[in-house]
């Protein structure tokens, strides 16, 4: 018999081999030209950590809507954000790309001469190009400027933030400075919220932000009623909260035990729910295809205002899986078995590819990083991932961690963490250390937690994802490793008027 280091590795291989082969013998189930296609609804929460919602761990009593619509649909426990930032997270999202081939990294902000890139295809442009109406509500952050907007890049309609609302002069950094002082001067300007490619509201305030979910959901709602039984539509919702600041509407304000944070989360999910029953009103919803997901972990250095990643460790700007790893609730009353779970390997990558598959629409040229999720969404949960591996990149081109199904090999790499500290209950951040992290291999079915290095009892395991990763910076670079990476696209730049 093998040695047991050996036999995993063999197994590891026999893994990616079975991949391609079950992709192809359960297919999602195309859209029939004859046949209108699926609506499409994502909703898309931010920095929303693993177990903030009910069904994956955290407190039901927070999010009823959210539970119901896993108990109709299907949860994914093993899903993962391409970044464990902002607009890199969005721009993989909306394009089915690893962030760091097409240039979006990070969080773009007021100052920003950067967005996404005129030559990518968008989700919404992939759809409309199939004849649906299109509408995004909600937090953007691919770029403020014209050329940038959601209306540039294939949706008909768009409301709300260009960036993050804690981007404005009232950042936790500045807000207790003087009025005069030079760092206010040289901070955010104040935060605009947009109708379509018109500023409406140049200086949004506290009172403002408070209506704020209020307004993407009726939003929605309207966008619904006026689309439905008039073609495909497809609907994106990316939330404002539950970032800091945190601001719930004034009936949410004070009815959660978990203070500020419960109450933003219970006002997310009264606005899926009261989404969801359009759909029933509407009698649309059984041909309705809806995700519900967040763009990254918790961001847990605001202590009570942040979320919680369960058993996972760290979260929002790391790239361990508190950071990366996020829930998704799937639901399609046609299609999606009602009350299922899924535990195999998937990204928000691979949504871009699901929905061209049942939409039956063409996937760009230009190369893509996700995979369409095949039985995983409508049929057998149980086959394997879509993936061979998926990369980990942070900031400035870094590549932290490659992961299969079961094992996680994290590269050497700095990373912040609290160190167990825990943060203020008054929205104000306390302060990361800096933590060196060793070449290190996980598995990740025994320690979700990230405790246990297990290198040296699978050297085999961990000299194939030496080698994955040797692959990913050869296409994507590392600048860890000083790679350029040969596949990689520049994001769109600013052209002056």
């Amino acid at each position: 018999m093998l040695p047991r280091a050996l036999r995993t590795a063999s197994r590891f291989f026999t893994a990616w081999l079975l991949v391609g082969f079950t992709i192809l013998a359960h297919p999602l189930l195309a859209a029939d030209p004859a046949e209108e296609p699926p609506n499409v609804v994502l909703l898309f929460v931010d920095d929303l950590g693993y177990a903030d919602v009910g069904c994956f761990g955290g407190d039901s009593d927070l999010t009823p809507n959210l539970d119901q619509m896993a108990r109709e649909g299907r949860r994914f426990t093993d899903f993962v954000v391409s970044s464990p930032v902002c607009s890199a997270s969005r721009a993989a999202l909306m394009t089915g790309c690893i962030h760091e081939r097409i240039g979006i990294f990070g969080a773009l902000g007021p100052q920003s001469k950067i967005g996404i890139n005129d030559g990518e295809t968008t989700m919404a442009e992939l759809l409309k190009g199939r004849g649906y109406r299109t509408a995004c509500i909600g937090k953007w952050h691919l770029g403020h400027h014209p050329q940038f907007l959601p209306t540039r890049h294939g949706f008909d309609s768009y409301f709300g933030l260009p960036y993050s609302n804690d981007m404005w002069p009232f950042h936790p950094d500045v807000v207790n400075l003087p009025p005069d002082a030079p760092q206010r001067r040289n901070g955010f300007p104040p935060l605009p919220l947009f109708e379509n490619e018109t500023v409406v509201d140049a200086d949004v305030t506290a009172e403002d932000q408070v209506s704020l979910t209020e307004q993407y959901t009726q939003r929605a709602e309207a966008f619904l009623e006026a689309s439905a039984g008039k073609g495909p539509f497809f609907l994106y919702v990316p939330y404002t909260m539950v970032h800091v600041p945190l601001f719930a509407g004034k009936p949410f304000q004070g009815t959660s035990p978990r203070g500020p944070f419960g109450d933003v989360l219970r006002e997310v999910d009264a606005s899926v729910g009261r989404i969801l029953q359009k759909l029933k009103d509407l009698h649309v919803d059984d041909n309705t295809l809806v995700f519900f997901t967040s763009d990254n972990g918790p961001w847990l250095s605001y202590g009570s205002h942040a979320g919680s990643a369960g058993v996972f460790r760290e979260g929002k700007g790391t790239c361990w899986e508190g950071g990366m790893r996020v829930p998704l609730i799937a639901r399609w009353p046609r299609q999606i078995p009602a009350d299922t779970t899924c535990d195999r390997l998937a990204s928000t990558i691979d949504l871009f590819p699901t929905i061209a598959t049942l939409t039956g629409t063409q996937v760009p040229n230009l190369p893509i990083d996700g995979k369409p999720l095949g039985s995983l969404l409508s049929g057998d949960a149980n086959g394997p991932s879509p993936h061979t591996s998926l990369p980990y990149y942070f900031l400035n081109n870094e590549l932290h961690a490659v992961r299969t199904e079961r094992w996680k090999l994290v590269l050497p790499h700095r990373y912040r963490s609290l160190q167990g500290r825990q943060g203020r209950d008054d929205g104000m951040p306390i302060a990361y250390d800096t933590l060196e992290a060793p070449l290190s291999l996980f598995d990740l079915e025994q320690d979700p937690s990230e405790t246990t290095n297990c290198i040296a009892d699978y050297p085999e395991v961990a000299q194939l994802l030496q080698e994955e990763a040797a692959r990913w910076r050869s296409a994507l670079g590392d600048s860890l490793t000083k790679t350029s990476g040969s596949q990689r696209r520049a994001a769109g730049q600013l052209v002056a008027p």
